[in-house]
């Protein structure tokens, strides 16, 4: 667990494991701390970073420049940790700082993984439609509603409240946040930087809705998309098992393999086991 000084602030990150290295970039709600479901497992092939955006959880935004610097400051890191290139992990806030990040140094990124976002992408106009409808819907919305899928929060009522507890140590709030997007993009611009792309999306997700996801995706040349039925905007949390073999199957896919034999949580499949007499 380290810090390093930025030009108007400060970023903790925590560096775990060895290998190929993974960087996770949290969302609104979150911070290095919500990615425990995925460190564990991904850190036994892989080296995996979690870092806080400036304004989140341990680091600082002393200049107030909110999104406008997150390119910046997650180039600042990888040049930290000495990674020439490295797969990008962004959930929501943090898909929109990888796609930014992926546009500015596409040199830097071996593959890009976004999460339940369409960040710092242009909307065409049927996708805007969908978008400002869930916008207007979820505005109001207490915050939990908003971030996990009505399954979770009813099954798991001590996780849903987990992760509340973990956003709590945020200086920062959808409120708050500042700045924009240092580099917004089309879809096509996406696709033709050259990387590998995976989208994943939650069937519940009331802010970036599947609908949204799908027609986004169609237009990002040879990227693949992975739907999660049963969770919501933060399938990473709601479904970990699902999400992180899906991301260790991508990765695999696009032979970046890890330094020991795959890392993947339940290779038998997801649901109960049955016996048969």
């Amino acid at each position: 667990m380290a810090v390093i000084q930025v030009s108007g602030g400060r970023i903790y990150f925590s560096d775990h494991g060895e290998g190929p290295l993974v960087v996770l970039a949290h969302g609104m709600g979150g911070n290095h701390a919500v990615w425990y479901k995925q460190i564990a497992a991904l850190a036994k092939s892989y080296r995996v970073v979690a870092y806080d955006h400036r304004g989140f959880g341990l680091s600082r935004d002393d200049s107030g420049e909110g999104r406008s610097a997150y390119a910046r400051d997650l180039l600042a890191l990888l040049d930290h940790v000495g990674a020439d290139k490295s797969v990008l992990v962004g959930q929501s806030m943090g898909g929109g700082t990888c796609i930014s990040f992926s546009g500015l140094h596409p040199d830097r990124v071996a593959a890009l993984v976004v999460a339940s976002s369409l960040h710092a992408l242009v909307e065409s106009a049927e996708i805007k439609t969908i978008m400002d409808r869930a916008r207007a819907e979820t505005q109001e919305l207490p915050q939990l509603e908003r971030v996990l899928g009505a399954d979770f929060r009813i099954e798991c009522p001590a996780e849903s409240l987990l992760y509340a507890e973990i956003s709590s140590f945020n200086q920062t709030t959808r409120e708050t946040l500042k700045g924009a997007w240092p580099l917004m993009q089309t879809p096509e611009q996406i696709g033709a930087l050259g990387m590998p792309i995976v989208f994943m999306a939650g069937g519940q997700d009331r802010l970036f809705p599947v609908e949204a996801m799908r027609l986004t995706q169609a237009r990002v040349a040879a990227s693949h998309l992975v739907e999660f039925d049963a969770a919501g905007h933060s399938a990473y949390f709601e479904r970990p098992l699902e999400f992180n073999d899906s991301l260790l199957r991508f990765l695999q896919m696009c032979n970046i393999g890890g330094r020991a034999p795959a890392a993947h949580s339940n290779l038998s499949g997801y649901g109960p086991a049955t016996r048969t007499e």
